[in-house]
């Protein structure tokens, strides 16, 4: 298959800023007429402010790409700041408080592993062209499942904080308290990637699908790799749910009126 050519991309001219900016205007402006905010987030100003920063950023990106893949210690750098940025995202989106720095360890626990495994293996080379991309998107299912299984945990037990006194009060130790009431919520952060698999090319083209398509490859490579991707994915998410849940229920991954 041919590679494709640059028309059938998305063209860089202003039409497409227009519609770029009209949808970030309208996704805000939906948002807030849905009156969209909680106490930990005002979600249309979340939004607004998160399509500026995707702005800034991929343009920051683009512009240092081609001078990281070429050094390797810069590509290592550039690794460990996608995962501390994505360590501390997922720690700040969890808890305000001084234990959110736990939430690097199921970042790490779950991405690192698999990279270096992939890396050893001589799946994915240790060059910047196969490395980024690959480890943002395990970081990125990683960081993912960790916000999701630590909201979860940590609202049901505030939620059902009775029960776990009942429990206590029954004998169980406490890390076992808490497990029994917060197992069942951190699970289902395992959802959004199970159904992602399990509609692939029924319901769903995933970006990895798409964007080797695009780049030239069969449809027959893209499958394999995209299969890989949420296999990874899978693993990577198991894990991460998995650390959360015991950091929570060893009260060192705590919200405010969920602590000891």
């Amino acid at each position: 298959m041919p590679a494709a050519s640059s028309t059938t991309l998305l063209p860089v001219n202003n039409t497409l800023a227009v519609v770029l900016a009209a949808l970030l205007i309208a996704a805000t402006t939906v948002a807030s007429y849905a009156r969209f905010k909680d106490d930990r987030e005002n979600y249309p100003r979340a939004i607004a402010l998160a399509g500026l920063r995707a702005v800034v950023q991929l343009a920051a990106v683009a512009l240092v790409i081609g001078w990281v893949v070429r050094h390797l210690p810069a590509l290592l750098g550039f690794v460990f700041v996608m995962y501390a940025v994505a360590a501390r995202t997922a720690g700040r989106r969890i808890t305000r408080d001084r234990t959110w720095w736990w939430a690097a360890v199921p970042v790490a626990a779950g991405a690192l592993p698999v990279v270096a495994l992939l890396v050893v293996v001589g799946l994915v080379p240790l060059k910047g062209v196969a490395l980024i991309p690959v480890a943002g998107i395990l970081i990125g299912g990683a960081l993912t499942a960790t916000v999701l299984a630590g909201q979860r945990a940590l609202d049901e037990l505030r939620t059902r904080h009775g029960e776990v006194e009942a429990g206590l009060a029954i004998g169980l130790p406490d890390r076992e308290a808490r497990l029994e009431i917060a197992r069942p919520a951190a699970a289902t952060a395992l959802v959004p990637g199970l159904d992602q698999t399990r509609t692939v090319g029924l319901v769903t083209l995933p970006g990895a699908f798409v964007g080797m398509l695009i780049g030239g490859a069969s449809p027959l490579k893209a499958g394999v790799v995209q299969l890989f991707v949420l296999i990874a994915l899978l693993a990577v998410q198991a894990v991460a749910v998995t650390v959360v849940l015991e950091l929570v229920a060893r009260g060192l991954l705590t919200r405010e009126g969920n602590g000891r």
